[in-house]
């Protein structure tokens, strides 16, 4: 995949939310507000710092991995392959139907390209990762490996039986982000079950930590993500500690959990789509 320059990255995240509003709407069904908080995070990956194929190999030899943890952001990441080229444009609009590659929650059944594990049973991306990454170290594979989670998903006690695993065998080659919106599904995280001081903890368990604070602005995305590589390899895992605001792009979304997992109406979708520019064209 051919490095995208700034203006065209922004540019293709203004159509990618365009297409997860589209997607929800279509079916009444899905998860638009971390989906659109994340947008800068995946576009920044896959149009410019993944090195991958999108003819894709499910062995992924001599290219950087992704994993998808908070599996629930589907409509991001297909929209973000479909625009990359791993499969037809056309093909998001089977979103959530009926024997449809592109369910709710990726699943690697269907065989869509840029799929790996099935996800959505939180918790359980990282352990995948680090499995993923160190294969690619005993393959002296220089490639690295990339996964997501969601803040909420922190809750969650495998994620810190991966943390502690991932410090222990010192498997640098991986580069996890979490989604720091400080939302979940019912609620602020902070009254759901608060996670205190995040870098922290994962400092305490032995990992490398950055901040991105402007996690929905481009150029601290990329600049967040080539931090994190240049801290790779000494070591100690990577983590990524990514700002970003749910619902981010769309006015009466933005910073709420209420659009966790609801999808907008006709006339809230007309009012959205309203503030996103169509750059590379609807499906």
């Amino acid at each position: 995949m051919e490095k995208q320059p700034l203006a065209q990255l922004t540019k293709i995240s203004s159509q990618v939310r365009r297409d997860i509003l589209r997607m929800v709407h279509a079916v009444q069904s899905g998860h638009p507000g971390a989906s659109l908080g994340c947008t800068e995070f995946f576009v920044a990956l896959y149009f410019n710092q993944m090195k991958h194929d999108s003819s894709f190999n499910m062995d992924g030899i001599g290219e950087d991995l992704f994993f998808l943890s908070n599996g629930h952001i589907s409509p991001v990441w297909y929209s973000v392959l479909a625009r990359s080229g791993y499969f037809s444009v056309e093909e998001l609009k089977t979103f959530r139907k009926l024997n449809s590659r592109l369910q709710g929650h990726p699943a690697t059944e269907e065989h869509l390209p840029g799929v790996r594990i099935a996800s959505g049973s939180l918790g359980q991306g990282l352990s995948a990762a680090l499995g993923a990454a160190q294969v690619k170290k005993l393959n002296q594979d220089d490639s690295f490996v990339y996964v997501l989670m969601g803040d909420g998903e922190q809750q969650e006690g495998q994620v810190w039986e991966a943390a502690m695993y991932g410090a222990h065998y010192g498997v640098d080659n991986l580069i996890a982000t979490i989604d720091f919106n400080r939302q979940q599904i019912d609620g602020p995280t902070k009254d759901v079950m608060d996670l205190k001081d995040l870098k922290a903890k994962w400092e305490a368990f032995g990992w490398e930590v950055i901040e991105t604070v402007e996690g929905n602005d481009m150029e601290a995305v990329l600049a967040g993500l080539e931090k994190a590589k240049s801290l790779a390899g000494k070591g100690k895992p990577v983590l990524n500690l990514l700002h970003t605001e749910m619902g981010y792009g769309v006015d009466f979304m933005v910073g709420t959990h209420k659009w966790h997992g609801i999808a907008p109406s006709d006339e809230q979708l007309a009012n959205a789509l309203g503030q996103l520019e169509e750059t590379l064209g609807d499906y």
